[in-house]
């Protein structure tokens, strides 16, 4: 079992920066990715970054450039860097975590936490 746990989130103006957690504990053993995904109200779920256990990141196209994704792996730690936000950004904001287990992939939430963008 996997346990993830966002914090960081809150209230900012636009052009405003905020940095999300994700700090995850139990076994990860054959982690394969984490990522970052948000979801605003009245619209689907959509991953925002994601880094592989390698460390490869990637990013959405509507944060390039703004949004960075980082790991520490000696604190199980992910996070999601957010600078220039903007309005569009405003979501609940899920960490996520895919374990391979054998041939079964396990995939983990967060909680999540709420994001917003607003003057």
């Amino acid at each position: 079992q996997v346990q993830l746990v966002e914090s960081g989130g809150g209230l900012v103006q636009p052009g405003g920066s905020l940095r999300l957690s994700c700090a995850a504990s139990g076994n990860m053993f054959g982690l394969k990715a984490m990522g970052w995904y948000r979801q605003a109200p009245g619209k689907q779920r959509e991953l925002v970054a994601a880094i592989t256990s390698g460390g490869s990141a990637s990013s959405a196209d509507s944060v390039k450039g703004r949004f960075t994704i980082s790991r520490d792996n000696a604190k199980n730690t992910m996070y999601l860097q957010m600078n220039s936000l903007k309005p569009e950004d405003t979501a609940v904001y899920y960490c996520n975590c895919r374990i391979l287990s054998g041939v079964v992939q396990y995939n983990y939430w967060g909680q999540g936490t709420q994001v917003t963008v607003s003057s």
